[in-house]
């Protein structure tokens, strides 16, 4: 009987008992010695084996002799029993190689030399040359990388530390030509950008509340003018690329951008303050602000390829 109902009702220590299974059954009374109470429908408790009434069936109502057994005895059953893919052997994928190092005969994939991949060239080193410096990374063309576009990727590294160095210097020269504010000298600026429209040249027909006035340099290497620099104001309207034609033709920069499919040729508009390269479709009214220093460099690169650097 009272494994018959164990097996029907597993999540409690006690199980009623099943009449239907004992036609001789018209009721038990309770073993709880003080109630005794005659229950047409009983409860075994699984425990301590003895039968109770509806009160009494739990182990803590009844004070169980035997308190927990049934729990102990489900969580060793549990324990028994085997786990999803439980004694299936698990296939080995180490894949052993010699570290790729040159002149190191160290193998690694094994259970000791499990090897470190380096992500920047594709290739598995032993611990003694994970780092990039001590296996010469930075001169390694990246297994399954094209090597054009790998050649492409270090001209692009190259010529942007260069931008940054010289964007660096710029910087210093903008400060001079536009002070940087101090917490309580905010006026100074003010001051300065008036100055700036002051002296400022651009179209005349253009409405002031849509002029943003700016200082325009170029390098001196490729402007033909006498001064590589000037003041111009331009509509807030405009796009880089407008901008960067107007600059062009104020400073003589030969401007071939739209003949020349060669990124060596470009023209691109460098923002000191805002330190980026400026995208051609950028608004004028969104990207600056009166005040600001922005730069003609060419064969820098597009914008793009200088975000992670």
């Amino acid at each position: 009987m009272a494994s018959s109902s164990t097996a029907e009702a597993p999540d409690t220590s006690y199980v009623e008992m099943d009449k239907g299974a004992d036609a001789t059954l018209i009721g038990k009374h309770c073993q709880l010695e003080y109630c005794n109470q005659l229950d047409f429908l009983p409860f075994f408790c699984q425990s301590c084996k003895k039968t109770f009434c509806l009160d009494h069936r739990s182990e803590t109502s009844h004070k169980c002799a035997n308190a927990g057994a049934w729990a102990e005895r489900r969580r060793k059953a549990q324990q028994a029993t085997h786990s999803a893919g439980e004694g299936k052997r698990m296939r080995d994928f180490i894949s052993e190689k010699p570290c790729a190092a040159a002149d190191c005969k160290t193998v690694v994939g094994t259970s000791l030399v499990p090897g470190v991949h380096c992500p920047s060239c594709n290739r598995d080193y032993c611990l003694k040359h994970r780092l990039k410096e001590e296996h010469d990374c930075k001169n390694k063309v990246p297994i399954g990388a094209r090597v054009a576009q790998f050649d492409v990727a270090e001209q692009t590294k190259s010529a942007f530390a260069k931008l940054k160095a010289w964007g660096a210097a710029k910087k210093e020269s903008a400060g001079r030509a536009l002070p940087k504010p101090k917490p309580t000298s905010a006026s100074a600026r003010l001051v300065a950008v008036n100055n700036l429209k002051k002296t400022a040249k651009g179209d005349a027909k253009l409405p002031p509340e849509k002029r943003v006035y700016l200082y325009v340099e170029a390098e001196t290497e490729t402007t033909t003018a006498k001064n590589y620099k000037g003041e111009f104001f331009y509509s807030k309207d405009w796009v880089i690329g407008r901008v960067l034609d107007a600059a062009a033709k104020s400073l003589q920069v030969e401007n071939i951008n739209n003949q020349s499919s060669q990124e060596r040729d470009k023209l691109r508009v460098f923002h000191v303050e805002g330190g980026r390269v400026l995208e051609f479709n950028e608004k004028v009214g969104t990207a600056l602000v009166s005040g600001n220093t922005i730069v003609l460099l060419r064969g820098i690169g597009p914008p793009p390829d200088l975000i992670e650097l």
